[in-house]
């Protein structure tokens, strides 16, 4: 086996090849992107731009012209943090342990990142932290957004989903409109893969980003990090990931989650992206991959066996692995879907993941007369008002907040720590 291990040996020949296709002067993939990002004025102004996009002053500014309504709403939030008017973590633990309080101790190292997608409406997390101050219970510590870049920045909600996380010491990931699925001259998507039950089989390949869709991906993301501040973003494609790696080995300060519509399922896809993210990592071990969200297909084994890969190439306090304890009742896995059994055994043995609720509890979700669709995140805020679900989706992201508590609750009786909102609940 010795011998045979042997022939996996890269040989420096190899690796000189890829160096100098990639500083190659005349090389047109590289010389493309380099243009994007003059565009922008360059990878420090860049940075510098993005740095003072985020600035919580600057955002309520435009706020105020924008959505004043809002200004008002994050005024309220910043309020009832400051009034410590959200449940305390140990007054959350002391209420879900009861006596058993002063006999459970947890590894903090194991501590459980507790996550919401989609929350797509400023007012939806408002209505949501006024339920969680009222059931005593906990803001997640991390948003995932899938909603039409370009419609909330028309609507203001970009601004202040924006300033709302920083107000509560959370993570937040978007989505950018540049994919397959953006209409292309016709109307139809861009992908010709995409269509409806005639194209079916062509969803196998994913959502793609076809052609200069890859480019126009980046071109997207530095114009809303330069406006907005906005730094993380959803990656769906592997030319989007390799090029934000890219980004961030030049210099740029981006960060990217890789979607489950990726589909890595298995561990050796894991290997393929990590050791991609291991090649391009700055000198100081960082990569722009914050979160890896593997496919819904996954039991525990792969995902530990993820973890050791994560190790072994020293990103385990990089990388979150992002995994789905619940779905959205509809149109994207077979349901009943629940995973807190396995979430709570993978725990123990596996540190900085994330339980990333999509839909609502199981038992609710079967009562409701409008159960959560992921389709829904695909509809404009006028097709929500025209069909009249606009109540009924409020109600779907009110039952994740649901889902998280009880996953925290599970986690909490079993030892161990979860993270919310950093700013509302530790103190």
């Amino acid at each position: 086996m010795g011998n045979l291990r042997e022939k996996l040996k890269i040989s420096q020949q190899n690796f000189e090849a890829v160096q100098k296709f990639l500083l190659d002067e005349n090389n047109p993939l590289i010389n493309d992107l380099f243009q994007v990002i003059e565009k922008y004025g360059g990878v420090e102004e860049i940075n510098k731009k993005a740095a003072e996009a985020r600035k919580l002053d600057n955002i309520l500014q435009k706020l105020e012209t924008k959505k004043p309504e809002y200004v008002n709403d994050l005024n309220w939030l910043m309020e009832r943090r400051d009034t410590n008017a959200f449940i305390s973590y140990e007054d959350y633990k002391r209420k879900v342990l009861g006596d058993d309080y002063d006999m459970i101790t947890a590894d903090k190292t194991f501590a459980v990142t507790l996550e919401l997608s989609a929350c797509q409406y400023f007012p939806f997390l408002i209505q949501g932290s006024k339920e969680m101050i009222e059931k005593q219970e906990l803001m997640p510590g991390r948003f995932i957004r899938v909603r039409k870049m370009k419609e909330q920045e028309e609507d203001g909600d970009l601004l202040a989903m924006t300033a709302a996380v920083d107000i509560m010491g959370c993570s937040i990931v978007e989505t950018l409109d540049t994919k397959g699925t953006a209409p292309g001259p016709d109307g139809l998507p861009v992908n010709v893969h995409l269509g409806g039950p005639e194209t079916i089989t062509g969803y196998f390949g994913g959502v793609g980003q076809p052609n200069d869709f890859a480019l126009k991906w980046v071109d997207e993301f530095l114009y809303y990090y330069t406006n907005y501040g906005i730094k993380q973003v959803l990656n769906i494609n592997p030319g989007t990931v390799l090029l934000g790696y890219l980004l961030h080995k030049l210099g740029i300060n981006n960060e990217f989650k890789i979607s489950v519509y990726m589909g890595n399922d298995n561990p050796y896809s894991v290997i393929w992206t990590l050791m991609t993210a291991k090649l391009f990592a700055r000198e100081d071990g960082t990569s722009p991959l914050i979160g890896f969200n593997l496919s819904n297909a996954v039991d525990n084994t792969t995902i530990e066996l993820s973890a050791y890969i994560r190790k072994e190439f020293g990103f385990e306090d990089v990388v979150r692995l992002e995994h789905h304890i619940i779905e959205t009742w509809k149109s994207i896995v077979r349901q009943p879907y629940d995973r807190t059994t396995e979430l709570v055994e993978l725990a123990k043995k596996v540190k900085n993941i994330s339980a990333k609720h999509e839909g609502g509890p199981i038992e609710i979700e079967k009562t409701r007369d409008y159960p959560s669709d992921i389709l829904d995140y695909f509809k404009t805020k006028e097709q929500i008002t025209e069909e009249g679900i606009w109540d009924y989706l409020m109600q779907n992201y009110l039952d994740r907040h649901t889902a998280v508590n009880n996953t925290a609750k599970a986690l909490i009786k079993s030892g161990t720590e979860v993270i919310a909102a950093r700013n509302l609940h530790y103190r």
